[in-house]
C-alpha cells in the first residue's frame, strides 16, 4: 500500500497549504457553531416572535423545544453526510453542510412571525432547525478528518486542536456580538427588530467562509483512495453493520465522546445555565464571565492538542474526565459562594421540607421541553427549583395532600402556589436576584475558567483520537455517529437532565451527578478498552 507522506511521516514548519487547509476548516466550523448557538442565545425572542399564540411562559418552552429539535437530529445529519463524506469526498461534503447551516440561519432572521403568517411561521422556523442540526452533524467530522488527513503523524493533535476551537469561538463570538448589538441599539430597538441582526450577518460569514473553502482541494488520502479504486461502496453498512468496526464507534462514545460532551456542556452551557437559572446572576453579567473564561482558557485546547502529540490522546482526556468528577461539585458550590453569597447563607440557614405520597411525585424530565406536570407535588417542587430552594423529601401516606414546610409556615395541595410559596421563600433569606455589588468577579471568573479548562482538556485531543480509531475508507462515517450522539445527546439533553435530578432530590447541586457519572463511566471505559493512537499509521484504507 503506498502512503502519503503528508499524513505518514514527520515534518518540520508548517507550510502555507497547511496552513490554509487549518484556516478555512476553521473558519466554516466557527461559522457553524456561532450560527447554531445564536439561536439558543435569543431563544426568548424567537418564542415572543413565533410562539405569540400562547402564553409567555408556555412559547419560550416551545422555542426550546424547537433548540432541542437541532440536537436530536444530528446523528442523523452525521449518518447522511457520514456516508457523502467517504463517498464523494471530505471537501464537497462540508461545503455543503456549511452552506446549508448558513441558509437556515440567514433565513431564521427573515421569517414573519406568528402574528404575520400563523401557524406557518413555527412551523418554518422548527423546519429550518432541523437543517441546522443536520448540517452540524455532518459538519464536525469532515473539518476534522480534512485537516488530519493533511497532517504530519507526529501533529495530528496540534493540527486538529484548532478545529476544536470552534466551538468555543463560535459561542464566543455569538455574545460578544448579541451583547454589542444589545448596548448599541438599546433593549426596545433589540427587542423589536434587532435581535435579527445577528442572524442576518451570517450572510457576510458565509460567502467568506465558502470563498475560502473553495480555494482547497480534496484531502490527499481521499484522492488516493479514489485513485486505487478503494473507496467504500456502502460506508454505512461497512462502519456499523461490522462487528469489528460497530465496536470501536460503540468504545468510542462510551469511552470518549459521551464524557467529552457532558464535560463540555458542563464547563460552558450548564454553567452558564447555573448561573443565570439558579443562582440567579443578571444574564448580561452571566454573559459577560463566560465570555471572559472562554477568552481565558480557550488556548488550552491547542496546548493539549499539542502536548497529547507528545504523550497521548488517551492520558489527557482521562485526566479532564477525572478532574471533572471530583471537583465539580466543589466549584459550582464555591460559584454560589462567590456570585451570590446571600443565597448560599439562605440555604444553610432555612431548610424546606416537601412532605407527599411519593405515588403523587414525578421525575421531571423535560425532554422536548412541552410535558406538563400537574400533580400538587410536582407543582411545589417545580416552584421550588425556579426559586433555587433546596428542599428535603419526605414520604407521607398514601392519600395525603402534598405540602410544604418552609421555617415556620406550611403551605399545603392547592394553597401551595407558586406566588405564596415565593412568598414564603423570599420571607426566609432567599433572594429574588444577585446582588451585583456583592459578586466578587475575580474569583467567580477563576472558576469559571478552571471549568473551560477542563473542557480543553476533553475537548482539544479528541479529534486526533476519534480520526485514528477509524480506517480512511469509512472514517467520515465511522466517526461522525458517535460524535453526534455524545454531543447532541448525551450533552445536548443535560440541563433537562439536571433540572430533573435537582427536582427530585431537592438539592440544586445534585444534578451535577449526570456530568459526574457519564465521565467516570468514559473514563472506565477508555482506561480497559479503547487504545492510544497517537503513533497509528491513518493511511490504512
Amino acid at each position: 500500500m503506498s502512503t502519503m507522506a503528508v499524513s505518514g511521516g514527520r515534518a518540520g514548519k508548517m507550510s502555507s497549504e497547511q496552513r490554509m487547509v487549518i484556516f478555512a476548516s476553521s473558519l466554516g466550523t466557527v461559522f457553524e457553531w456561532y450560527d447554531f448557538y445564536i439561536y439558543g442565545t435569543l431563544g426568548p425572542f424567537l418564542a415572543k416572535y413565533f410562539f405569540s399564540n400562547v402564553p409567555p411562559n408556555v412559547g419560550f418552552i416551545f422555542a426550546l423545544l424547537a433548540f432541542a429539535a437541532g440536537f436530536a437530529v444530528r446523528p442523523f445529519g452525521a449518518l447522511i453526510f457520514g456516508r457523502i463524506g467517504d463517498m464523494i469526498g471530505r471537501k464537497y461534503t462540508f461545503l455543503v453542510t456549511m452552506s446549508l447551516m448558513g441558509i437556515g440561519t440567514f433565513f431564521i432572521g427573515l421569517l414573519p412571525g406568528y402574528a404575520t403568517i400563523g401557524i406557518i411561521a413555527p412551523i418554518l422556523l422548527i423546519a429550518l432547525r432541523l437543517v441546522q442540526g443536520l448540517a452540524l452533524g455532518g459538519e464536525y467530522g469532515g473539518a476534522a478528518i480534512y485537516v488530519a488527513e493533511h497532517a504530519p503523524r507526529d501533529k495530528r493533535g496540534f493540527y486538529t486542536s484548532w478545529i476544536q476551537t470552534t466551538a468555543t469561538l463560535g459561542l464566543f463570538m455569538a455574545l460578544l456580538l448579541i451583547l454589542g448589538i444589545r448596548t448599541a441599539m438599546g433593549e426596545a430597538a433589540f427587542g423589536d427588530w434587532g435581535w435579527r441582526v445577528p442572524f442576518l450577518l451570517s450572510a457576510i460569514l458565509l460567502a467568506v467562509s465558502i470563498w475560502i473553502r473553495l480555494r482547497l482541494n480534496e484531502s490527499p488520502l481521499f484522492q488516493q483512495m479514489v485513485k486505487e479504486g478503494k473507496t467504500s461502496k456502502r460506508p454505512l453498512s461497512e462502519a456499523f453493520g461490522q462487528w469489528s468496526n460497530l465496536k470501536i464507534a460503540i468504545l468510542a462514545l462510551l469511552g470518549a465522546t459521551a464524557g467529552e460532551a457532558v464535560v463540555w456542556y458542563g464547563g460552558q452551557f450548564y454553567a452558564l445555565f447555573f448561573l443565570t437559572q439558579t443562582i440567579k446572576v443578571n444574564a448580561v453579567t452571566a454573559q459577560i464571565m463566560i465570555a471572559t473564561a472562554l477568552a481565558l482558557g480557550t488556548a488550552g485546547f491547542i496546548l493539549f492538542g499539542w502536548l497529547s502529540d507528545k504523550i497521548g490522546r488517551k492520558p489527557i482526556m482521562m485526566a479532564g474526565f477525572a478532574l471533572a468528577a471530583l471537583t465539580y461539585f466543589p466549584i459550582f458550590q464555591g460559584i454560589t459562594h462567590f456570585a451570590n453569597p446571600k443565597l448560599e447563607a439562605a440555604l444553610a440557614a432555612s431548610p424546606i421540607t416537601v412532605t407527599a405520597d411519593p405515588s403523587t411525585c414525578s421525575f421531571q424530565f423535560k425532554a422536548t421541553g412541552t410535558e406538563t406536570f400537574t400533580t400538587d407535588c410536582d407543582k411545589i417542587k417545580a416552584a421550588l427549583v425556579g426559586l433555587s430552594a433546596n428542599y428535603t423529601n419526605v414520604e407521607a401516606p398514601k392519600g395525603t395532600p402534598a405540602s410544604v414546610k418552609i421555617g415556620n409556615d406550611t403551605l399545603t395541595g392547592p394553597a401551595a402556589t407558586p406566588a405564596a410559596i415565593a412568598n414564603a421563600v423570599k420571607a426566609h433569606g432567599y433572594p429574588a436576584a444577585a446582588d451585583p455589588n456583592e459578586i466578587n468577579w475575580p474569583m467567580t471568573v477563576l472558576l469559571l475558567t478552571i471549568l473551560v479548562i477542563y473542557v480543553t482538556m476533553v475537548y482539544g485531543p479528541i479529534a486526533a483520537w476519534l480520526v485514528e480509531l477509524f480506517p480512511t475508507r469509512i472514517r467520515y462515517s465511522g466517526l461522525s455517529l458517535p460524535y453526534h450522539i455524545g454531543n447532541g445527546w448525551f450533552g445536548g439533553f443535560l440541563p433537562a437532565t439536571v433540572f430533573a435530578i435537582v427536582a427530585a432530590t431537592g438539592n440544586i447541586y445534585s444534578g451535577l451527578w449526570y456530568p459526574i457519572i457519564v465521565a467516570c463511566m468514559s473514563f472506565v471505559v477508555a482506561l480497559i478498552f479503547l487504545p492510544e493512537t497517537k503513533d497509528r499509521d491513518i493511511t490504512r484504507m
